[in-house]
């Protein structure tokens, strides 16, 4: 299984899974790639903002990409967005030489303008090497950085090496179909469009022209069986699948606890030993912890998954 242009279905975005020292656990890390595979994705990407990758020394990071690469069989993507070209460069080609499938490269938080989009991804390009595969991330939300549907086709355009976007642009569903339209006009040339936000608008996202999901809600498994109930046309039986777990999906979109909600599921889930952070960090409260249980429980009155 390769990745590519045609790249569809759901690349789950992993968590670091870490002790409450705050070393890192790699059983839980083998146990968690295990984890996605047996859930039906078709790829897994690490050491992204939801995998606490700024808080990683940068031998680390490596540690954390050969134990991945060492245990999956499907293709990984490797976040690299750093602040500078240097860090970006070392950690790519460490990557892929280990046997990545690609990288993912997010634009800074200082972007305003267009051309300093574009010429970011020039950089980015140059310095990782043309021959690298790629994954632009277009997450405003958290990054504060906006690309129209003209900035990305014109960095498509121009980098050939880039393969998929993960979209995560909210509202962003008028960007998918925008794209779409322009490569059926050949204005635009092909390539994989998943999609993030913890699977929030992953109810109508398929039907504008998006590949699947890019995102690491708890239930990686539901998401690939949602995919696949849209491809197979079961659009009112993907919708009650989707409307079983809005809440808990929703609960986990707050901003700041986000990761916390997740690590806390997939630790009630038993694929994590703890649901540790780096610190900084913030943590669910005991209240939060009991809502969010709460949702689990009437999440698996209709989904025996949840019912743990």
């Amino acid at each position: 299984m390769t990745f590519g242009t045609e790249s569809k279905g759901v690349y789950a975005i992993a968590t670091t899974p870490f002790f409450e020292d705050g070393s890192i656990d790699f059983n839980s890390i083998d146990k968690l790639t295990d984890f996605y595979q047996e859930s039906g994705c078709t790829g897994v990407t690490i050491l992204g903002i939801m995998g606490e990758a700024p808080k990683m020394e940068p031998e680390e990071s490596r540690a954390i990409v050969k134990r991945v690469l060492a245990r999956s069989k499907i293709p990984v993507i490797v976040g690299v967005s750093a602040p500078g070209y240097a860090a970006m460069r070392s950690l790519a080609r460490d990557s892929i030489e280990m046997g990545a499938a690609g990288v993912m490269i997010a634009p800074p938080p200082a972007m305003r303008t267009d051309d300093q989009i574009v010429n970011y991804f020039a950089g980015a390009v140059e310095a990782v090497g043309d021959d690298v595969p790629w994954v632009l991330q277009d997450y405003p939300l958290t990054l504060t950085v906006v690309m129209s549907p003209g900035v990305i086709a014109k960095i498509m355009t121009n980098h050939s090496s880039c393969l998929m976007l993960k979209h995560e642009d909210w509202p962003g569903l008028e960007k998918i179909s925008k794209l779409r339209s322009m490569q059926k006009t050949g204005e635009l040339r092909n390539f994989s469009i998943l999609c993030g936000n913890g699977g929030m608008f992953l109810d109508f996202e398929p039907e504008r022209g998006a590949d699947g999901a890019m995102t690491g809600y708890g239930f990686p498994d539901m998401l690939t069986e949602l995919v696949g109930l849209f491809a197979s046309g079961k659009r009112d039986e993907a919708h009650d699948l989707f409307d079983a777990h809005l809440p808990l999906i929703r609960y986990e979109q707050q901003l700041g606890v986000g990761l916390a909600v997740r690590k806390h599921v997939l630790k009630r889930r038993g694929v994590i030993a703890t649901d540790a952070q780096r610190k900084p960090a913030q943590m669910l409260s005991a209240t939060a912890k009991a809502e969010v249980d709460y949702l689990l429980a009437r999440v698996g009155k209709r989904d025996k998954r949840a019912a743990l």
